[in-house]
């Protein structure tokens, strides 16, 4: 699809429409729907034609029971198809999902679902019961929908009901939607602090439509298998395939590999979206059995760096011609940057020798800057933000998938927006660097940097030099008070099939390790961790501030840092 196509509505549901008039008998989604006696995953399939007209009697019904334009809608759905219904459904009838992860800390969860203040609730029973004993939303719910399974003390209506309601009074075309129209609240990670919303627009999904297909040359027609569910809802647009794993979404680095390389091969996935923790699960299968995916045409890895060692493997799985992407972005500003496997491996030595990770070169339609390293509001650009060529700075970003504020956070919003010149840019919170080929290189969290005498260190320009050891799986760099002193620390996490026993040699060789290294030669503290704390959406990316009051409460033990 192109922007063009959808210019008649402004409407980022308009995507589907499109498909179906062009492509109904397409399939357009194969969902688990339940198990067969053994335990296997029975699949149900939609064909675009079949999807369009569920979507239309749906919104239909939403918009007879209150939920229409500008209504805020939380949607509190496992992956199902009535979750992909629903949320195309909610976009039709110009309402306004707002998404949350799963799993998250309760309070968070509160909090989120208090400053967005839906005013409709569409989730199955557990939700409903959540919302209700812990007061999610209280003063500003009106409607409420529940979704695969009975409705109980807290009133409203089945989602049957509400496709019943859809079916009398038939379904209706995508509500006529503003461009710079509010179309959705979709709730970061809270990775490093309280989980935001960031207000999509209908043009940032457009913009991200566009962006995907030239970045990833996603051909209409393709297969894709997409890990994390909110990916899925890019396929229509694309014209491709949904095909939803059976698998916990919130659990992408616990995924049965065998599942997941039986439904790639069951519906010829060419395509494959998934976390890091979910990609290296799946590379480690390869080169433990020998497992092949000669269909598989590309894999898409987002969320948190993807090691060099996790893509070489995953390379041996895949034909000679495929393509292994890791974008760079934000729920912010997705995609950002863009690299591919083979770059990847040619630049693996660098990352190596603490150079960061190559994150590669902005698309064309996004600028991307430096400025000086600062926990503060930046009001403009000028030379007291200004970087010096190849030093370290915060990555800021502008371009048609910038987004331009958090839904009911003005101060969160000021800290982490730049008006300048009449330009919208977001601080990504990272800090990174651009060689002289004007490629991006990661140096990790802005949060995440340790502050000491010694100089300012950075978490992917130190682990990377660790890493490479071939007992430890990955590594964290924390900081902690030694002596009064603040100080640089390591902590490792070992590979799985390492001994406890040889954590003193492992020590002892990642401490040459660091002598080596101008970037690590001062580190003398290393703690061993039996497995990382990591964020909810991707289980990828390492909870460091965690770790660090964790190894804040044995550094006062540490004998040179030998603990």
């Amino acid at each position: 699809m192109t922007a063009s196509a959808n210019a008649s509505t402004g409407n980022i549901a308009a995507s589907l429409s499109f498909m179906a008039s062009r492509h109904p008998d397409r399939p357009a989604i194969h969902c688990p729907v339940g198990r067969d006696a053994v335990g296997v995953a029975i699949y149900k399939t939609l064909s675009y034609a079949e999807l369009e007209h569920e979507v239309g009697i749906v919104a239909s019904g939403l918009i007879a029971y209150g939920i229409g334009p500008g209504v805020r809608t939380a949607l509190m759905v496992r992956p199902s198809i009535e979750l992909f219904v629903l949320m195309f459904a909610l976009f039709r009838a110009g309402a306004v999902p707002i998404l949350i992860d799963p799993g998250i800390d309760r309070r968070a969860l509160r909090q989120s679902l208090n400053e967005a203040r839906p005013q409709a609730f569409i989730g199955v029973p557990m939700a409903h019961v959540g919302r209700v004993l812990l007061g999610w939303g209280r003063d500003s719910i009106q409607q409420r929908i529940t979704v695969n399974g009975s409705r109980l003390f807290w009133g409203g209506a089945l989602y049957e009901q509400i496709r019943a309601l859809g079916d009398k009074h038939g379904p209706v075309p995508p509500a006529a939607m503003a461009s710079d129209a509010l179309a959705a609240i979709l709730f970061t990670s809270g990775a490093t602090g309280a989980p935001k919303g960031v207000e999509y627009q209908h043009r940032h999904f457009l913009a991200q439509i566009i962006a995907i297909r030239a970045a990833f040359r996603i051909e209409p027609g393709e297969i894709d298998l997409p890990t994390f569910p909110p990916f899925a809802l890019f396929d229509p647009a694309l014209g491709m395939t949904s095909v939803i794993p059976d698998m916990d979404p919130t659990k992408p680095g616990s995924v049965d590999p065998v599942k997941l390389v039986n439904t790639i091969e069951k519906y010829g996935v060419t395509t494959l979206f998934g976390s890091p923790a979910l990609v290296d699960v799946l590379a480690n299968y390869g080169a433990a059995s020998g497992k092949r995916l000669a269909g598989v045409r590309r894999v898409i890895s987002a969320g948190a760096p993807v090691t060099p060692k996790t893509v070489q493997r995953l390379r041996s799985m895949l034909p000679e011609d495929a393509e292994i992407f890791t974008p760079y972005g934000a729920t912010e500003c997705l995609p950002v940057c863009t690299i591919e496997s083979r770059e990847i491996l040619a630049l693996a030595e660098r990352t190596n020798r603490g150079e960061g990770i190559c994150v590669g070169k902005p698309l064309p339609a996004n600028q991307v800057r430096l400025v000086k390293v600062t926990d503060e509001a930046i009001d403009a650009f000028g030379p007291a933000t200004d970087v010096l060529p190849g030093a370290i700075g915060e990555i800021v970003v502008s371009g048609p998938t910038t987004t331009e504020a958090y839904f009911a956070r003005a101060s969160a919003t000021r800290l982490a927006k730049i008006v300048h010149a009449g330009r919208v840019w977001h601080r990504m919170g990272d800090v990174g660097y651009f060689d002289a080929q004007g490629r991006l290189w990661y140096a990790g969290r802005k949060a995440h940097r340790v502050e000491t005498g010694n100089g300012v260190f950075y978490p992917e320009i130190v682990e990377g030099v660790f890493n490479v050891h071939p007992k430890v799986r990955r590594t964290a760099l924390v900081g902690v008070r030694v002596h009064g002193k603040a100080v640089p620390g390591i902590c490792v996490e070992l590979a799985q099939e390492v001994s406890t026993a040889e954590w003193k040699r492992i020590r002892f060789e990642l401490r040459d390790l660091s002598l080596r290294n101008e970037a690590t030669s001062v580190i003398r503290h290393y703690w061993r961790h039996p497995g990382f704390p990591v964020d909810i959406r991707h289980n990828a990316k390492i909870d460091r501030l965690a770790l660090a009051q964790w190894a804040a409460k044995r550094a006062d033990k540490a004998d040179l840092g030998l603990t």
